[in-house]
This record gives structure tokens, sequence and C-alpha cells, in this order.
């Protein structure tokens, strides 16, 4: 695949991602938003690709939420996602009527979450549709208190939550995971109700959760309510977590055998060998 085909694939992930009151637009002149408009529209389609400069121009976009004072640029280095120690997408905070102060602290958060996902396959979109927007909209609430205020009201309620009585994990198949609404959904619930685990994507789907037994309930209560296809409950039981804090966020695989690997390195790997899944990678 191609470095344009990638950077493609990626602006159309963040494109179908965006929830209501959200928006993308491209920051570049006539022409180049053109291009760009154009090779969007015609990628993954039987139509023709439009006549193309070389070398293409760079795309620079803007993602916002409306009403939102503050707004984001993010310019692709021609290379990327090549090398991307050398080729980092460039990612501007753009905003109105804000402090200088909370300025920096917008950039301080933008650059934590952008070594968060660096190593994924798609780590722009993570940061954009992960952490940036859904960040936008709880700001958009508290336009009065700032940013700072913001996040303590975020960090308050993490630690009112009731009381962990038991930690517990769980495991769900389903005939497949590509859906950028369910996994968008699956990164969220996995950060407000504190879960560790992973999902694989495409065919078949998978998703692993640990956390607090009311946490993990509540997850899979969440995953049950969507339409799936061929969604199986596998187990919903206690763990001894004393040892596992190595384990922490929700990460997303590609490959079945990625899901044995990792389920080995967290000593659970026969959860799954068991039901005959990924048992041919073992062989």
């Amino acid at each position: 695949m191609t470095c344009l085909d990638s950077q493609l694939q990626e602006l159309q992930l963040i494109q179908h991602s965006l929830l209501p009151g959200e928006s993308f637009s491209f920051v570049l002149p006539p022409e180049d938003s053109r291009i760009w408009t154009s090779l969007l529209h015609s990628f993954n389609t039987p139509t023709a690709l439009p006549s193309l400069p070389s070398p293409v121009p760079q795309v620079k976009f803007q993602v916002k939420v409306v009403d939102a004072r503050i707004s984001f640029e993010v310019q692709f280095p021609g290379r990327y996602p090549e090398d991307s120690d050398v080729n980092v997408p460039f990612i501007s905070v753009n905003g109105e009527n804000i402090s200088g102060d909370e300025h920096r602290r917008w950039r301080a958060f933008v650059q934590e979450k952008l070594v968060e996902v660096q190593g994924n396959d798609y780590p722009i979109y993570q940061l954009l549709c992960m952490h940036l927007l859904p960040k936008l909209h709880e700001d958009e609430h508290s336009i009065n208190t700032g940013l700072s205020e913001s996040m303590v009201i975020l960090e308050q309620q993490s630690t009112n939550r009731l009381p962990e009585t038991a930690d517990y994990h769980a495991l769900l198949t389903s005939h497949h995971l590509v859906s950028p609404t369910k996994r968008r959904s699956l990164q969220r619930w996995s950060s407000d109700l504190s879960i560790s685990g992973f999902a694989k994507v495409g065919y078949p789907g998978i998703i692993y959760a640990q956390g607090s037994q009311e946490n993990v309930e509540e997850f899979v209560a969440n995953i049950k309510s969507m339409q799936w296809l061929a969604l199986r409950v596998r187990f919903v039981e206690p763990i001894d977590l004393t040892n596992d804090e190595n384990y922490q966020g929700w990460s997303e695989f590609q490959k079945v055998g990625e899901v044995v690997e990792e389920m080995r390195r967290r000593g659970s790997d026969k959860y799954i060998t068991e039901m005959g899944i990924g048992s041919s990678v073992l062989k």
C-alpha cells in the first residue's frame, strides 16, 4: 500500500467516525482542496482517479466541534506514515477567546495523547476521535470555567465511582468487527469504565475486557445493546488481577495471532485456545 493510500484510508476513517456536531474540512488552496476531495471521493470506488500533479500536495485538514472555541488542524507529511519517527504529522491547536495558559494546557494534552497512540495503525484517527473530540465536547459544557477545571471535574468523576467489589474479565466474539462507530464506542466505554483489554477487528471480531465486576458487566451490557451478527458472550467471570498492573488501556489488533500472543502475555491464552480461537496459530 502506498503512502497516499494509507493517508486516504485514515482520512476516510476519521470522516466516517464523526458524530453529529463534528466536522471535517480541508485547509488548502482551492485547487489542492479539489484534488484531495476528488481523491477521497474516488478512493475504494470504481470511479477513475483524477489526474494528479507530481508530487501530490500535502494534505492539511481541520476537525472541530460546532460552537466549541477550539479546533485542530492536522498536516500529513508527504511520506506519512512511512518512517513515523521522521514523518510526524503536525497538529496545531486553534482557538478563539482562550488564554495562553489554556492554549498551553491543550498543547500538552495533544502531545501526551499523541505519544499514547504511536504504534497504532491509524494514530491520527485514534488521537482525534478517541481523545481530542471527546475532550472538546466536555469543554463545550464548561466554557466559563476553562479547560483546567473541566479536567479536575473529570478526575473527580473518575475517583467518585462506586467501590470495586471484585475483579472480573469477559470475552466476547462476533462474526466481524469493522464498524468505526462500534470501535470508537469500545474505546470510549473502556476509558469511561476503566476497562483494560482489546478488540480484534475484521473477521472474526474478538473483544476482551478486564476491570471491576460492576464495570465489566456494564461494558458487556453496552456491547450487547448494539446490533451484532452472531455475537456470543463466551464468559463473564472473576479473575485475580493482583499482578496485572502492566496491562492498562485499550488496544486494537488485526490478526488472531496477535490476540493469542496478547493473551499469552496476560497468562490467559487458555481462555481462547480452549474455545478453538486461534488454535491453528499454535500448530
